[in-house]
């Protein structure tokens, strides 16, 4: 069984962890394939959004403690940098949106590639946890970047140490995710979010994503110098041509991610 199901469809790249059994847990295959599927949607024209998801009842329950051989220092430094810092990297290198619909469990490192993403949506089942304090270990994935950073450090101080579940609809009222959807209509909303965005001007939300990316460390200054650069980018794009023309004639613009 593919560890890792891909497939394009009107412009959106569907990537689905498929070790349902494990509830998504990451072994090297895993970890492997998604990091190819990521870099085929970025070079492909066809995908304009990328939509990322879990099979079964998990998004994905973090690393398979199971399949690690060496669970010496040296061991674990090798899984980080082989398998979950390139997919953490790509996904935010990534010059089309990705979607994270969680569809239930994301817990450890799969909570914190689901928040590593640009849109998160879950059902109203899944539960977000930050498990690592349960066996002696630190958040990695980005988590220690990117929860303080969305929550407050506070409540993301609180969520790494106790490791208490955080539900959809708790998430969405923190900010952790976008939004969260009763499960009988999660799939087709969330699949509609990433349709949306396959349509929009790639080369745009991928400005808006860069822009976004540097401003976690950027001074004001050097956001507003870096503002103007992708501004002038931007204008210089079809996209931004065809929004202008659909505009001052009142009609719906057809943009085609140039």
């Amino acid at each position: 069984m593919e560890p890792v199901l891909f497939e394009v469809h009107d412009g959106v790249g569907f990537i689905t962890l498929n070790r349902p059994e494990k509830l998504n847990c990451f072994n090297r295959e895993m970890a492997v394939r998604l990091q190819e599927f990521l870099d085929e949607c970025d070079r492909s024209p066809q995908v304009r959004c990328v939509y990322l998801t879990g099979m079964g009842k998990g998004f994905s329950a973090g690393q398979d403690l199971a399949e690690i051989p060496d669970l010496s220092r040296a061991g674990i430094q090798k899984i980080l940098l082989e398998q979950f810092h390139p997919i953490l990297i790509k996904i935010r290198n990534l010059q089309k949106p990705v979607v994270a619909a969680v569809n239930g469990v994301a817990a450890g490192a799969g909570a914190n590639i689901a928040l590593c993403c640009d849109i998160v949506v879950a059902a109203n089942s899944a539960i977000f946890l930050q498990v690592f304090s349960k066996i002696g270990l630190i958040p990695d994935c980005g988590g220690t970047f990117f929860l303080p950073r969305l929550i407050g450090f506070q409540k993301a101080s609180a969520f790494m140490m106790l490791g208490e579940k955080l539900s959809a609809k708790q998430a969405e009222r923190s900010a952790v995710i976008y939004r969260a959807f009763p499960n009988n209509v999660f799939e087709a909303e969330s699949k509609k979010i990433a349709e949306t965005l396959a349509k929009m001007p790639t080369r745009g939300l991928w400005f808006t994503k860069k822009a976004l990316n540097e401003s976690l460390n950027n001074s004001l200054e050097q956001q507003l110098q870096l503002e103007d650069y992708l501004q002038q980018r931007a204008a210089a794009t079809s996209d931004f041509k065809e929004g202008v023309d659909a505009f001052l004639h009142k009609r719906k613009p057809e943009f085609g991610g140039n």
